[in-house]
């Protein structure tokens, strides 16, 4: 098998294309020939040491994967080789085989393909657990989405939409702003444009009514969450996704204490942990809606595997629309 290996995480410059020995499944594994693999900001973070997991070196990056199951290892009677699946076990998607815990694969129904199968878990089980179960979403309210044009953020709008729920979405840019329009969005904020510093209230206000927004979806922290924070509606919800921007925002407590708001976090990978029946039948619904046509992960682009790096400097720039995806030949 081929690899993309992780010898010293100082940064993606590091990591160097090659071959090693095939893996054999232990108990509880099955092997996986990768058809296609997902970029998501973990796996930015996490060959640069700044991820809160930090795997024994050497590692093979890239948290998020399908393809066909070849082999199966001792105990795994729920997958077969020859079966098609998805996997978001947090490294060794970027390659060619990757050894894989069988509790994390998802099955996949025909009619699905690889590309959106590997873009799939992530985004979408993240937006779920965050606006269904965390937030208690309900029918007319009002959703602002940040980082609304990236992978997460196209899958909140969808969801949400589904939901009948009112989404403005936030993006940095009008090209990103469209895209949004597209999936669903009934109003937009080019941040840009509206900044933190200047006018980002206002417009929030504006469109809102006065009211501000029922629920905040936040995957980007750092300057944008006071002044969200700020505009939120009475009874509000604040939902902390991640910190794309980088810094780590903090909140003074006692907006939340006159706006009788909730700052609310979300880490659906140990709710996958500690609530796997739960988590099992949300990707049950997850893998339903995407058959009915309710959902689609926006692909930016396909790159072959062997141009991963190109494909980390299109995230770094953050020009991505949607999820970028590497393909196996």
């Amino acid at each position: 098998m081929q690899a993309w290996l992780c010898e010293n995480p100082v940064g993606v410059e590091a990591l160097t294309w090659q071959e090693l020995p095939p893996p054999e499944p232990k108990a509880g594994e099955v092997l996986v020939e990768i058809q296609a693999a997902s970029l998501n900001f973990p796996d930015l973070l996490i060959v640069q040491n700044k991820y809160q997991i930090k795997p024994p070196l050497p590692f093979v990056p890239g948290s998020e994967y399908a393809g066909i199951v070849r082999a199966v290892g001792e105990g795994v009677t729920h997958l077969q080789p020859g079966q098609a699946v998805a996997c978001l076990s947090g490294t060794g998607g970027f390659a060619t085989h990757a050894l894989a815990p069988a509790a994390l694969c998802m099955p996949l129904p025909d009619g699905f393909p690889a590309v959106d199968a590997a873009a799939f878990i992530m985004i979408y089980a993240t937006s779920w657990h965050a606006l269904m179960d965390r937030a208690q979403l309900q029918a007319g309210e009002t959703v602002l989405i940040l980082g609304a044009a990236g992978g997460v953020g196209t899958a909140a709008i969808q969801l949400a939409k589904a939901a009948g729920v009112r989404v403005i979405a936030a993006a940095s840019s009008d090209e990103k702003c469209a895209l949004c329009k597209a999936q669903g969005a009934d109003a937009t904020i080019n941040y840009s444009v509206h900044t933190p510093q200047s006018g980002l209230r206002e417009e929030i206000r504006r469109l809102t009514d006065g009211k501000g927004p029922d629920v905040v979806y936040d995957p980007v922290g750092g300057e944008f969450a006071e002044p969200v924070f700020r505009s939120i509606a009475w009874r509000g919800r604040y939902l902390v996704v991640g910190f794309a921007s980088g810094p780590i925002p903090s909140l003074p407590l006692n907006l939340a204490l006159l706006k009788g708001a909730s700052v609310v976090g979300v880490f659906w990978g140990d709710f996958a942990k500690r609530e796997p029946k739960a988590n099992a039948a949300m990707m049950q619904t997850l893998a339903g809606m995407y058959l009915k046509g309710q959902i689609k992960p926006v692909i930016d682009q396909t790159l072959p595997m062997r141009e991963l790096p190109k494909a980390y400097a299109i995230m770094g720039a953050r020009s991505v629309k949607g999820k970028l995806v590497l393909v196996n030949p």
